[in-house]
């Protein structure tokens, strides 16, 4: 493997690998660099109904591992590796990795986000005890058990959707005084048996000696306090931009953490792209990630040209 490649994407979910696909298609060497498995936030996914042109409910796994292959076939290469430091000369970026550095004339970081935690007492000391992030990954755990969801958007409908499945006591706790996920999800959640939905309510505690053994919720417009014994508890309430990488290399970032680009997915960094969950978008799907995948490549096509003057004019 060389390493020196006209494009380098880090980061390989829905965004990266799109990204991959069409720098690929435009010509240039292509790298992909992601430190776990390819397919980021849509692994976790157990029927993705609302991919544009997927009639039936796919599987995070199989869509990945499609997009993986298309990106392949297509001519990228994808890296299994962890990406450091990047750093920008006169003409190209170097970026530190665990295989070595490698040389690129453009970036694009699609590196997306991890999981916000609810922070209050109990769920750091039970994390893998009964406290997860991933239903598809930790729910077969938790087969009939009592199960507390925490959240109102698509993700939380879409993992009580999954667990009540599993079991017929699913709570899911939303601090609002409706859902947030989109309508046809929320109408779902809300005609399930399965499901009860506490609203305008948040869990202030996780209690259990070696595992979870009870949840203390509290009503926000009152303050007042339950306890309720439970088994198991899934969160699910937004994530937060991975974008030290971003930041160290200097692209500027708005108050929230997450990354500024124009409608051409650059940053400030001449050279330097973004794509998907880590950057400002009104809107974060599989699909807009996709979109923005795509509008990065094809961005980052048009700098190199303009970089060694082969423009088209």
């Amino acid at each position: 493997m060389g390493s020196k490649y006209d494009l380098v994407i880090i980061g390989g979910g829905a965004a990266g690998l799109c990204a991959a696909q069409y720098g690929a298609r435009a010509n240039l060497s292509t790298l992909l660099v992601e430190e776990m498995a390819p397919g980021g936030q849509a692994l976790l996914i157990d029927g993705l109904e609302n991919y544009p042109g997927i009639a039936e409910p796919v599987n995070g796994y199989d869509f990945s591992e499609s997009m993986r292959n298309q990106a392949e076939r297509f001519g990228a290469t994808i890296l299994a590796a962890s990406a450091g430091a990047i750093t920008r000369g006169e003409a190209e970026f170097t970026i530190g990795t665990t295989e070595g550095p490698i040389e690129a004339a453009a970036v694009i970081l699609a590196t997306g986000s991890k999981h916000r935690h609810l922070g209050v007492p109990g769920e750091e000391e039970l994390a893998g005890r009964g406290v997860s992030y991933c239903a598809t990954c930790d729910g077969p755990f938790f087969k009939g058990k009592r199960i507390f969801v925490v959240g109102g958007g698509d993700a939380a409908c879409d993992e009580a959707m999954f667990l009540a499945k599993l079991t017929d006591k699913v709570t899911l706790v939303h601090r609002k005084d409706r859902l947030r996920a989109q309508r046809s999800m929320a109408a779902r959640v809300l005609a399930n048996p399965h499901i009860v939905v506490r609203f305008n309510s948040v869990v202030a505690g996780i209690k259990g000696a070696k595992k979870v053994e009870s949840v203390l919720l509290e009503r926000v417009d009152t303050g007042e306090r339950t306890e309720e014994g439970a088994e198991a508890v899934f969160v699910f309430i937004g994530f937060i931009p991975t974008t030290g990488l971003a930041k160290a290399a200097g692209a500027a970032l708005d108050e929230s953490g997450f990354v500024l680009t124009d409608e051409r997915m650059a940053t400030s960094v001449p050279g330097l792209f973004a794509a998907g969950d880590l950057r400002v978008t009104p809107f974060r799907q599989i699909v807009t990630a996709c979109a923005d995948g795509a509008i990065a490549a094809h961005s980052a096509a048009q700098y190199i040209d303009a970089l060694r003057g082969t423009s088209y004019r």
